[in-house]
């Protein structure tokens, strides 16, 4: 089993990290606030205005640990990363396989069969711990929404070109987010759920989620990078210049399992309350900097909880889910596996 390396993240304004021997130090202002040993680190986030030593930013480059900027709304900005790991004949063949319809679409269904199970989990999740609480008419639409779920999933399994099954994604998508809000159990307005919205995100709730899946699809391109698989040519999105594509396949398992029963966690339990936003003048709806670090912390503790992974009957921390699914993925793009086995959470 891979050791669990953490994500370090410093979203102080003007703090700036600098290199102590083997060690990370943070300062603020001249003064050290903490200090953390590279080697327990697999990933460096700096939000905002942070400043990186060179000294720092090179030997993270050549002790392998990941160094991402993200904007204060979470927006990906940059990303600096020692030399390229992995085996080439594996990356060659990942490329063979994205070129390959038959094999990109047989990928791309894991993919999407993945994401529909789990979206589906979180509603019967919600329905068995608070479906006695809902009004009956959210009640039905939330069952329904399982019901097309679950026929969705089923329909995964046809034999579906790659764009076939990114038209059931987007199906199973829309019948998803249409009851998302009838699992927000607070009395806000302003934190109600009306569709999803991005570039900018125009409500509380969009803004939170755009922060996880930011965070999220972080792991999943470092987990990726790990085993030496390329995190821009992936199976179900298309390529496209500077886009993650693989990353963002890998993301589609997770989004139910970290981000969204993460945000309904953060929200029912009045973790943040409309306080913890704030609107621009452009519309775009942002956390405040003291909400957004609530989010790391929970989103870091959300990581640390184990499960069973479905398919190698061991029981791991989620955060290590998305290196065991990139694990698999090199090995059946190998040959080792002759499929590639998705996390299906229950």
């Amino acid at each position: 089993m891979r050791r669990y390396l953490n994500t370090l993240y410093v979203q102080t304004e003007g703090a700036w990290l600098r290199k102590d021997g083997t060690n990370l130090v943070v300062e603020v202002d001249g003064t050290e606030k903490g200090r953390v040993p590279a080697h327990l680190l697999g990933g460096l986030v700096c939000v905002g205005r942070v400043g990186v030593s060179p000294p720092l930013l090179g030997f993270c480059c050549e002790s392998g640990v990941t160094v991402t900027w993200l904007a204060e709304n979470g927006r990906f900005l940059a990303r600096a990363e020692g030399p390229v790991a992995g085996n080439v004949l594996l990356r060659r063949e990942q490329y063979r396989r994205s070129d390959d319809r038959a094999a990109c679409a047989a990928l791309a269904r894991s993919f999407v069969l993945a994401k529909t199970l789990n979206q589906r989990t979180v509603l019967r999740r919600a329905l068995r711990d608070h479906g006695d609480g809902m009004a009956v008419e959210a009640k039905s639409a939330v069952e329904a929404a399982e019901r097309r779920l679950t026929d969705i999933a089923r329909r995964t399994q046809k034999d579906l070109t790659t764009d076939g099954l990114r038209g059931l994604e987007g199906e199973a998508a829309a019948a998803y987010f249409a009851v998302l809000d009838h699992l927000l159990r607070g009395d806000e307005p302003e934190l109600r759920f009306r569709g999803r919205s991005r570039r900018p995100p125009l409500d509380p709730v969009n803004a939170l989620l755009s922060l996880l899946y930011t965070l999220v699809t972080h792991d999943c391109r470092s987990a990726l990078e790990t085993f030496g698989l390329d995190p821009a040519v992936g199976f179900l999105h298309r390529d496209r210049p500077g886009r993650p594509s693989l990353a963002l396949d890998l993301l589609e398992e997770f989004r139910p399992v970290l981000a969204d029963r993460l945000m309904l966690s953060l929200l029912n339990r009045r973790q943040l309350g409309p306080t913890a936003f704030r609107r621009m003048e452009n519309g775009a709806v942002l956390l405040t900097d003291e909400a957004r670090r609530q989010v790391i912390v929970a989103f870091q503790e959300r990581k640390q909880e184990e499960l069973l992974h479905p398919y190698l009957q061991e029981k791991a921390p989620l955060g290590l889910m998305p290196q065991l699914q990139a694990q698999l993925l090199a090995r059946h793009l190998r040959g080792d596996l002759d499929g590639y086995p998705p996390f299906v959470w229950r």
